[in-house]
């Protein structure tokens, strides 16, 4: 993988004719230092994600041991590169096949559930084994979060308590966990689901040994500029100090997002410029899935060498290059108004679920890749360095303002 000092410089250096998947490994190494930091518990990193070496590399450097797994490539991936990691299969919905892989081949002992049927299987393919782990999924709201994740897993209502009171006699620990959903921008949220666990725990009538608070940890997009991280760890210490239902419990959290967003961002270029409108050679269907069905409003800066004027900086939208009418962004991203055909824009915070969501769709998706040793355009983990004076940078944070 090439090796730049930001961004610019890669493009004066190569103009490539492909989009670019830019990694900064430091920006994942500080996001996991601050989380195993302040967290009170352990920090699994959810690899999903993304799943890139640089990044995996990265977060392993900076500490973090412990992998959220969802799936047989995963744990080959992590337990093959890692071999001292502890691995958590914390999909709540496992084949049975990779069940008795994770168990027997690659020592997996973490298994969430939801149901009594899924607890079932994994009694089953591994043999009725004492030394399990289960970690029971329960339904929380996430009506605090961008994404909502509510409806497909998280057992609620008499099933909950079915099922942890089945699972606490075959575990040899048991614990809960829940999502609040991805890119959740209310601290208080984590405090409210784990009120409501308590309740289901107490109804249960059972011991639990770990408290799983999953992930969601935000970012910082345009319109989503979310409360100091350090709220979010004090909110769920002070409600996991309240739960009176626990014995001796561990505290768990599950970033994502939060591990590896700013460790990405991305390069495309302009092939047309329709009035205020970029077609660009990256899209919906490549790492820009989240801009496009998410509605996230990465932080743009134009790539162009000095003495051509930038100012002053209009409202664009965006399309991807496929024949698909919904390969389309509405943002609005804020760039300099004379932006044209061969421009280079840089998009940051594309890291988490940018490139692994990239498809093959109408024959795109090619992409190079590239280690950039600047900073993020925009960190939670500190004051982000200023654009160098030969990038045309925008504050998506500014937005209203500019747009006046």
């Amino acid at each position: 993988m090439e090796r730049h000092a930001s961004a610019l410089a890669l493009v004066l250096a190569s103009s490539p004719d492909l989009p670019v998947h830019c990694v900064r490994p430091q920006a994942t190494e500080k996001a996991a230092g601050w989380f195993l930091d302040r967290f009170p518990g352990e920090v699994l990193y959810a690899l999903k994600a993304n799943p890139h070496p640089a990044v995996l590399d990265a977060v392993y450097r900076a500490g973090v041991k412990w992998f959220d797994v969802a799936s047989m490539r995963e744990i080959e991936l992590a337990a093959g590169r890692y071999p001292d990691a502890t691995l958590a299969f914390m999909h709540p919905v496992k084949a049975r096949s990779t069940i008795r892989r994770a168990y027997f081949d690659y020592g997996v002992r973490i298994f969430a559930v939801d149901s009594c049927a899924e607890l079932d299987k994994i009694i089953a393919e591994t043999g009725g084994a004492s030394d399990l782990t289960i970690i029971v999924r329960l339904a929380v709201s996430s009506d605090y979060a961008k994404h909502k994740l509510a409806g497909k897993f998280g057992a609620a209502g008499p099933e909950a308590t079915t099922v942890l009171r089945k699972a606490r006699v075959v575990a040899d620990e048991l614990g809960i966990s829940f999502h609040v959903g991805s890119q959740c921008m209310r601290p208080e949220a984590w405090r409210i689901a784990m009120e409501n666990v308590s309740e289901t725990i107490r109804r249960a009538g059972v011991t639990v040994n770990i408290v799983d608070v999953g992930g969601g940890f935000p970012a910082c997009y345009a319109g989503l500029t979310p409360p100091p991280l350090e709220t979010y760890v004090d909110e769920i210490k002070a409600a996991f100090e309240d739960m009176p239902v626990l014995l001796n419990a561990d505290l768990w959290c599950e970033p994502g997002r939060a591990l590896c967003a700013e460790a990405g961002s991305h390069i495309v270029r302009v092939e047309l410029r329709k009035g205020h409108a970029l077609y660009l050679n990256d899209g919906a269907y490549g790492a820009l899935f989240d801009a496009a069905h998410d509605g996230l409003v990465f932080p743009a800066q134009l790539l162009r060498a000095e003495g051509r004027p930038a100012r002053p900086l209009k409202a664009f939208r965006l399309f991807g290059p496929t024949c698909d009418a919904i390969d389309a962004m509405d943002g609005p991203f804020f760039l300099p108004a004379d932006v044209c055909e061969g421009d280079y824009i840089e998009l940051g915070l594309t890291g988490a679920y940018g490139a692994v969501l990239a498809t093959k769709f109408n024959g795109f998706g090619d992409y190079l890749e590239a280690e950039l040793a600047d900073e993020p355009m925009m960190s939670m983990y500190g004051e982000q360095a200023p654009a160098s004076a030969d990038i045309i940078a925008f504050d998506p944070r500014h937005a209203e303002h500019a747009a006046k």
